[in-house]
Formats: C-alpha cells, sequence, structure tokens
C-alpha cells in the first residue's frame, strides 16, 4: 500500500477545516505584540466584520478557546445553580448543552427530537409548559453529528413566548447558512473558528444579546476567563481590548478570512454552500442511497448519507483517507459505521465536492457494494453545470 505520507490529501469533514492558502500565509507571518497599533487595528477590523456574519449589531465577544469554549462561556454566564433550563437536541452536540447544563448545577428538562430529526417547535412548546418557570433554552442551529439545520426562528418564538432566552449553538452553521441573530430574535449565538469561517481552531465567539448580558451581570462569578461583561467591556474601549491576551496569530488569519467572506458576499457564500450540497444530494440519489435525516433544503452545512447495511460502514472514512487521501466524517455515537458525512461548510468548491464523491464511490466498491462508478460524480456535475459553475474552487 502506498505510504499515505506520499497521497495528496484532501479534507473534507466538517471541522477542521481547510484554510485558504493566503489565510495560513497570514498567520506565518511574525507575531504581533497585542498592544501595537498594527496589531490593535488588525483586531479591530475583526470585531467590526464578524457581527455581518452573525446577522447582529451586538458586540462579538473573541475568546481563545474551541468553538465548545463558546458554549461553555454561555453556560458559565446565564446559568445560575438550581436554574431549570431546557434542552431541544437531536444530536451529539445538542447532548453537549446537557452536559454543560448539569456541569454549571442546572436542573435540566432534556428533550430528545432524536439524531436527525429537527427540532418541532411544537414539541419545544410542550416541553416549555411541563416545565413552568424554565428561563433558558439551549438548541443547536447546525448539528454536524447529523447535518440536521433547525428552524431558529420558530424554536426563538416558543422560548419567547415562555419568557425563556434562547442559547444557540451556530459553530458549523456560521457562515455556511444564514444566522440572522437580531432578525429571528435569537438571544445568544455562539460559534468557532474552524468552520466556515475557514481558520484554524482556537477562536471561540459569543454574540450576546442585551438581555442576556443583562442576565450576566446579575450574576457575577463562577466564572473568570470567558466573563462576557468582562470582555464586552474590554472589546468596547476606543481603541478596543482584549481583557487577556488574544490569540494574535489567529486574528491575523481571520482578518483575512473576513476579508474573503466580504469580497465574495455573504449571500455568494450562503449560495455556494447550498450548490455543494444540492450536488452530494444528487449524487447520493444516482447511486440510490439515502440522506440522513429530513428532506431540508436549507441542511447544507454538510451532507450525511446512509451507508448500504451488507459492508462494514465504518470501514469507508478509513478507507478513503488511507487509499484515497480524502478525509470524510463517519458517524458519531449511536451513527458510528451507518452514515458517511461530507462537509461543505468553509473554502469548498465544486471540485472539492466532485472529488469526495469520486473516492465515496471507489471505497464502496472496494467493500463490495455495487456501484456504477462515475453515476454520483456525474449527477453532481450536472447539477454545477447547470448552476454555471466555472472550473475554480471554491466560488
Amino acid at each position: 500500500m502506498t505510504d499515505p505520507a506520499f497521497i495528496k490529501q484532501y479534507l473534507m469533514a466538517a471541522g477542521p477545516t481547510p484554510v485558504p492558502p493566503e489565510v495560513s500565509q497570514a498567520m506565518a507571518e511574525p507575531v504581533l505584540y497585542h498592544r501595537a497599533p498594527a496589531f490593535i487595528e488588525l483586531y479591530t477590523r475583526c470585531l467590526k466584520r464578524l457581527p455581518t456574519v452573525f446577522g447582529t449589531d451586538n458586540d462579538i465577544l473573541c475568546f481563545a478557546s474551541s468553538g465548545t469554549g463558546a458554549m461553555e462561556s454561555a453556560a458559565a454566564n446565564l446559568i445560575r445553580p438550581g436554574d431549570r433550563v431546557v434542552v431541544a437536541s437531536c444530536g451529539k452536540f445538542g447532548e453537549r448543552w446537557q452536559e454543560l447544563g448539569d456541569a454549571y448545577g442546572a436542573e435540566v428538562a432534556f428533550h430528545d427530537a432524536c439524531w436527525g430529526q429537527n427540532v418541532d417547535p411544537a414539541d419545544l412548546e410542550r416541553v416549555l409548559a411541563e416545565n413552568d418557570g424554565a428561563e433558558l433554552v439551549f438548541a443547536t442551529l447546525s448539528e454536524s453529528s447529523t447535518g440536521v439545520v433547525n428552524d431558529a426562528g420558530a424554536l426563538a418564538e416558543v422560548a419567547h413566548a415562555h419568557g425563556a432566552l434562547i442559547v444557540l449553538d451556530a459553530v458549523s452553521a456560521l457562515g455556511a447558512v444564514p444566522v440572522r441573530q437580531d432578525e429571528l430574535a435569537l438571544d445568544v449565538v455562539v460559534a468557532g473558528s474552524q468552520k466556515a469561517l475557514m481558520c484554524p481552531p482556537g477562536l471561540a465567539f459569543a454574540s450576546a444579546s442585551a438581555p442576556a448580558l443583562a442576565r450576566a451581570a446579575e450574576s457575577p462569578g463562577r466564572r473568570y476567563y470567558f466573563d462576557w461583561n468582562k470582555a464586552a467591556a474590554g472589546q468596547r474601549k476606543d481603541p478596543p481590548d482584549s481583557p487577556f491576551t488574544p490569540a494574535v496569530t489567529l486574528f491575523m488569519g481571520l482578518d483575512v478570512a473576513l476579508g474573503q467572506i466580504e469580497r465574495e458576499g455573504l449571500e455568494a457564500v450562503f449560495a455556494r454552500h447550498a450548490l455543494n450540497a444540492l450536488a452530494a444530494r444528487a449524487a447520493a440519489a444516482a447511486l440510490e442511497l439515502e440522506r440522513f435525516g429530513p428532506d431540508d433544503d436549507r441542511a447544507n452545512v454538510l451532507t450525511a448519507i446512509r451507508l448500504p447495511e451488507a459492508i462494514d460502514g465504518a470501514k469507508v472514512p478509513k478507507l478513503m483517507r488511507e487509499r484515497f487521501g480524502i478525509t470524510v466524517a463517519g458517524g458519531q455515537g449511536q451513527l458510528k459505521g451507518k452514515i458517511v458525512r461530507i462537509a461543505h461548510c468553509g473554502y469548498y468548491g465544486a471540485f472539492d465536492t466532485l472529488v469526495a464523491l469520486a473516492g465515496l464511490e471507489m471505497a464502496l466498491r472496494e467493500l463490495g457494494h455495487e456501484v456504477e462508478l462515475g453515476a454520483g460524480v456525474g449527477a453532481a456535475q450536472r447539477v454545477f453545470l447547470e448552476a454555471g459553475v466555472p472550473a475554480g474552487s471554491p466560488a
């Protein structure tokens, strides 16, 4: 077998995702002193650009951590011991909200919509009615363990009708699908740098509304680094400041990535993600493979495909990585060996998707599933050609 070190690598997982060469180049430049004018100018530019991606006028509070750190910041700032909170889950990362609620002493009412199903607003209504007095609802916008994208506006409407704030994990959604925080009245949106924002892991973001910041201020303590009001006070200075040393090189890369998003245009970015997802769905249909989850045109962060029961599905990602140099994600938890997930979030274009689909066809054939080579790739090619996509990437 060819040494994997000599195989060209293609990263098609939903995080970390590929980093544009310009971002890598910026991060390789000499490190800036975080109090120097050059970094303050760059930092200010990032803070001004981030709200556009969130669809908000809020300050985007920044921390040096993975996206889970952003989630923990929400728990640390909003949950008081003994608080009754509702977690509406449809996968692994919804379950993480439950774990965080337990860690911070909340009384958690956990609603499991089942992996691969959207959270039904009517079910959230029922759970809130059964848990009178719940002040917080935690949910996931894009559940990257399954590919499901929830109706954030509908969930927010239900939460607010019961007097609760809603907190959304948008780690894989931000920059891939519209978030529209202010329009949808989302109280808190948290995210990370390593997915559709096209940067390495290590930056976490929390966009908190005025009511959410006020709730955090009412119960100080039980946090230090992740204190929202401390971060907001620093970032609102003129010029903005960080209460702790920021992840300088990551901000150097983020500045370039946000510039690329700005030049492409946010709506064009969303359309690119939607087109890649449409092509992947067409390929799955042509290969007579089922999509995992509901038939939802909003689910454009990644495409989850059910694997044939007659093969050892756990071998598909391993074979694609070791033989073909294509890294896709398999199933997590209860879905291990049952699905394969092809990402679209971030620095991906038509030919990245075609490469992943070609590798999937070859892996299925190698593992004994009868597949017409080129059937899925051809279906995806037709989608791209009909859309007029040029032979380039990612736009």
